[in-house]
């Protein structure tokens, strides 16, 4: 593979996002249901990766791997922690991280909402709301007046499809856990209906999706309106689904999970895609894995082919660019995280090879970080982070990916 290349402007990058990885984001809906009782996170984010203190030396990380590009998100919660009032703090935070960036050669791809929003937003029913829109597009607006003019590209939202992705394969106690979770943060915030974009119950379903469509054309509309040549789009969460023989249940699965956001996506400039991994459907639902298959943490078969796939999918739909946001494996064992990226991005230009216009990959994340209701126990980071110093080790997969896109960009 190698001996390919890709074009000059084809963007190499990580990922993070706000929450996941700078800690102590005190102002959110996450937080706030982080410690209430009973609550479907595994436990608190706490400091994170104490990456609001670590980001100028994990800059030069990812500078350091020979990369062009880091994708982060800005904390609406942090920016706005009540509402109408933006804190210029977070907004100087936020403008050096991204002149930070563009020191370094590193393209910003700044997600405006990486799932989690300000605790008040969420007190009146956050996107279930009809003034959600036009609070999420005043948001993108203070953003985009500070330092909108430095961004290489926008993503409004991060995954709005993943809720209803997951009651594919959720088990009904975590569906319960998620509705009791809810409820208790309505009462101890003392409010009907306290709602959050990445705790959704399946009731809530259709007038999220809603409301999310409304506040990313919205969101739009606000950065396009500050900046017209700035490429918008959003990403979506994509399994790479296979039909064997009966296609039935995997193209519903594809209506129900994808349909709408790609068609949304075609009025955007690009649309990102987050792949992780591949399930087999027959005629009855999902496929056993096949015997002897190596495994990721939610016990998946590790299959690298899943990103080219993912890939075709969203193209074949959307008909737009397509910038993968997120690419991974969630795994402990980092021989299997090395062994996936040079066949993961084979297929990748494979893809490219048959005429899918692709920006650009990030590998979703440069560190170890919390990732969501599996707290600190799920792995995916080309870093090791020590959970008492924060100390950031390199895994030999970063090596490995650094060497790829170096030969690459040859």
């Amino acid at each position: 593979m190698t001996t390919r290349t890709v074009p000059a402007d084809f963007l190499w990058g990580v990922a993070t996002a706000g929450h996941q990885n700078e800690g102590d984001n005190t102002a959110s809906d996450t937080w706030f249901l982080e410690h209430v009782t009973p609550s479907v996170f595994r436990e608190p984010s706490g400091k994170a990766a104490n990456g609001w203190q670590l980001w100028e030396s994990d800059l030069d990380l990812v500078a350091g791997m020979g990369l062009n590009a880091y994708r982060f998100s800005v904390e609406w919660a942090r920016i706005e922690p009540e509402e109408g009032r933006f804190d210029a703090a977070a907004l100087d935070h936020y403008e050096a991280l991204v002149d930070g960036c563009v020191a370094r050669g590193l393209a910003p791809v700044v997600t405006f909402s990486h799932f989690t929003a300000p605790h008040w937003f969420a007190q009146q029913a956050s996107w279930l709301d009809e003034g959600a829109a036009a609070r999420f597009a005043r948001f993108c607006d203070v953003v985009m007046e500070r330092f909108g003019d430095r961004i290489a590209l926008a993503v409004t939202f991060n995954e709005p499809n993943l809720p209803r992705l997951l009651s594919w394969v959720l088990p009904q106690p975590a569906i319960d856990l998620q509705r009791a979770t809810l409820a208790a943060a309505s009462e101890a915030a003392g409010v009907e209906r306290y709602r959050a974009g990445n705790v959704v119950a399946p009731e809530d379903f259709d007038a999220m999706e809603a409301g999310l469509t409304r506040a990313h054309l919205a969101g739009k509309a606000a950065i396009k309106a500050r900046r017209p040549d700035l490429p918008v789009g959003l990403s979506i969460a994509v399994i790479d689904d296979v039909a064997a023989g009966d296609p039935t249940v995997r193209d519903r699965k594809r209506a129900e999970c994808y349909q709408h956001w790609l068609e949304l996506a075609r009025d955007d400039d690009f649309v990102g895609v987050q792949n992780y991994e591949r399930i087999h459907y027959g005629p009855d639902g999902a496929l056993p894995v096949a015997e002897g298959s190596v495994l990721n943490e939610m016990g998946s078969a590790v299959d690298p082919a899943s990103l080219g796939g993912a890939v075709r999918y969203t193209f074949e739909v959307a008909q737009v660019p397509v910038l993968v946001t997120e690419h991974g494996v969630a795994t402990d064992d980092d021989a299997v995280r090395l062994g996936v990226l040079e066949p993961a991005l084979e297929g990748l230009l494979d893809a490219i090879d048959d005429g899918v216009p692709v920006l650009g990959y990030c590998h979703w994340t440069l560190m170890d970080n919390f990732e969501w209701i599996s707290g600190f126990h799920s792995f995916l980071g080309l870093h090791a982070v020590d959970r008492t110093t924060f100390a950031r080790t390199a895994k030999p997969s970063a090596g490995e990916y650094s060497r790829l896109v170096r030969a690459l960009s040859a």
